[in-house]
């Protein structure tokens, strides 16, 4: 990922958002064109670039030409009108994309006036700027939630001297300016949608393709702004109003991106898709269509409204194309997952008030008969003192034995490990025995140190006893730290029984070689009740594990990676998996193991496999 040396120059006007026009000011392809745009500064902010991210697209990996199955899934598109506000905008396209997938709520339009405000006055970041980044809009939805559109409808333009004496112009205001003062006090109370934290992407064309089938899911796209390459009205070059009107967005040529370096800006859009024969010419500075075509677009949502921009696309009104070139040099990617929305009854270890009554596990008297707070809990702690080292994926282990046996009732989880980049960070808990759990993913980004305390609900009626062991390794070139300590507090019931119900599926499959579709096998759960914990066992005969990709899926809900083919040695065998992601979920459906075996030279054999399912 490449980013113009522009932190030198003046931040004219432009950059933090220009004068637009809303939709209607002009005949669709008029150059009036000069749609607003964002404080380039904002959208790169602690962003990883590249080498401190993992490629995820695999060499041998084949992806269809045309990636349209996400576009039907999009809300309407939206208009920003005249505020540089466009990464508030994807942001809350993808939310709203994702909730569409999850499909809870079919048609989702959440406020983009109250994100804009929880990202300055509630996360605290970019109070001297109306920009942002994806990274903190989706901790924003993350941590404290939006509220629909109709709570704090989406004002137009941002406020001045009329509305507030403060706000009088120049480069850092107070906050009140760029987030239109407050929400209403019936904002503030209203139902909050949530979704989990997100993560960056390598801008690489095969990574983001890798990320997008793989999760079936947009991403968002911050991006250096270059005028002529975007048809954009304030451009000193020659734009194409044929080009605009259909969406065309080629890699800039070297006069644009030394043009465009005189008022730097930048933009943020929705990656929906992508069409590998889609095709253009772009311009040279004179504004004449260059001999040689550039093929392969990414399939774009913008926030420009949809009487001006793409009006002509194939896919609607207000998407466009997007050259590959452009986001892998001059991009920022970031995803998330789909929602999952919190039960109405309140599950007493995990850390949060799930019915909503302003109380958290034990506290709320729904939990008084729990074993989590009825049970007898001790606390064992570690202090290792290790360095992790760098950019290596085995990391460091620290071991903690629990002598004393008794139903799980309860577990977290405190660490405390000192690092200059948080976001190169894999930390995972495993019990021998009894599966393991990831607790950090590489979050955070270019944040400090990770000092936290994690409520784990997977392990919930397992034995107490066993070796408990904290794994952290460093994924990312350039930055060491260090493990100081940890330590582990287990509530067991000796009376509580662990609840669960084990399924199972003995039908062996042979699992073919270097196959991408690989090989599906279903259990059936008849019984109902929200899932506490869940621990899938898989036994299977082959001599390279890390050959394998193995995932679980919920019929109509949601999946999760169980394990991700690393190339690493040694046979497979019989493994178990704690998997927290289903968590609060309804456990009666058809549940599905998908294993894959996406490397040469080695077969094997599925032979069986279970579901152990405490409600």
């Amino acid at each position: 990922m490449t980013r113009l040396a522009i932190l030198s120059l003046p931040v004219l006007a432009l950059s933090l958002g220009c004068s637009g026009t809303d939709d209607g000011g002009g005949p669709a392809g008029s150059f009036d064109n000069d749609f607003p745009l964002s404080d380039v500064d904002a959208l790169f902010q602690d962003a990883p670039t590249n080498a401190k991210l993992d490629e995820l697209g695999k060499a041998d990996a084949v992806y269809p030409k045309q990636f349209f199955e996400l576009v039907p899934q999009q809300s309407p598109v939206r208009n920003q009108a005249s505020r540089g506000v466009c990464s508030i905008f994807a942001a809350l396209g993808l939310v709203e994309h994702l909730y569409i997938k999850e499909g809870t709520v079919t048609s989702p339009d959440f406020s983009e006036q109250y994100l804009q405000w929880s990202v300055k006055a509630q996360v605290g970041a970019f109070t001297y700027t109306e920009g942002s980044s994806s990274q903190k809009n989706l901790e924003a939805v993350s941590r404290f939630g939006v509220v629909d559109e109709t709570e704090w409808p989406y004002q137009t333009t941002r406020w001045n001297s009329s509305n507030d004496p403060a706000c009088v112009g120049g480069e850092s205001q107070p906050i009140q300016c760029y987030t239109n003062g407050s929400p209403p006090e019936s904002a503030l109370a209203a139902k909050k949608w949530f979704i989990p934290a997100g993560r960056y992407v390598n801008s690489r064309t095969s990574s983001v393709k890798a990320f997008m089938t793989s999760k079936k899911q947009a991403v968002t796209v911050g991006l250096s702004f270059f005028y002529q390459s975007w048809n954009h009205g304030g451009s000193t070059l020659p734009v194409s109003a044929d080009m605009s009107r259909k969406g065309f967005v080629p890699y800039p040529n070297a006069k644009d991106r030394e043009e465009s370096q005189k008022k730097p800006a930048g933009h943020a859009i929705l990656i929906v898709g992508w069409d590998d024969d889609a095709e253009i010419a772009p311009l040279d500075a004179e504004g004449n269509p260059l001999p040689e075509k550039e093929k392969g677009f990414w399939i774009i949502k913008n926030s420009w409204g949809s009487a001006k921009f793409g009006v002509e696309n194939p896919h609607g009104a207000g998407y466009g194309y997007l050259s590959y070139k452009y986001v892998e040099q001059y991009g920022t990617v970031y995803g998330s997952d789909l929602p999952k929305l919190e039960p109405a009854v309140e599950l007493c270890n995990d850390g949060k008030d799930n019915d909503g009554d302003g109380k958290v596990d034990c506290e709320d008297s729904d939990c008084s008969a729990d074993a989590a707070c009825t049970g007898t809990g001790n606390t064992y702690s570690a202090s290792p003192g290790v360095s992790i080292p760098d950019n290596n994926s085995t990391g460091v282990s620290s071991s903690i034995t629990v002598p004393t046996g008794g139903t799980l009732s309860a577990v977290t989880v405190g660490v405390d490990i000192t690092h200059p980049f948080r976001g190169d960070l894999h930390v995972k808990l495993v019990r021998d025995g009894g599966g393991e759990v990831v607790l950090h993913d590489r979050d955070g980004g270019s944040a400090k140190d990770l000092k936290k305390t994690y409520s784990v609900t997977a392990f919930d009626g397992q034995d107490a006893a066993g070796v408990w062991t904290l794994v952290v390794s460093d994924r990312a070139a350039a930055d060491v730290g260090k493990l100081n300590s940890w330590t582990l507090d287990v509530t067991t019931c000796a009376s509580c029984g662990d609840g669960a119900q084990t399924y199972s599926n003995s039908s062996s499959q042979g699992i073919p070689d270097n196959n991408s579709s690989g090989i599906q096998s279903d259990i059936s759960v008849p019984e109902a009740g929200k899932i506490k914990a869940l621990n899938v066992t898989v036994n299977i005969n082959h001599p390279a594990k890390g050959d394998l990709t193995i995932a679980l899926q919920k019929l109509g809900l949601s999946d999760a990676v169980l394990v991700e083919a690393d190339a690493a040695d040694g046979a497979f065998g019989t493994r178990t998996f704690s998997v927290p992601t289903f968590i609060g979920e309804e456990g009666a459906g058809t549940w599905r193991l998908v294993v894959k075996d996406v490397l040469a030279g080695d077969v094997g054999t599925l032979q069986s496999w279970s579901l152990e399912i405490k409600r």
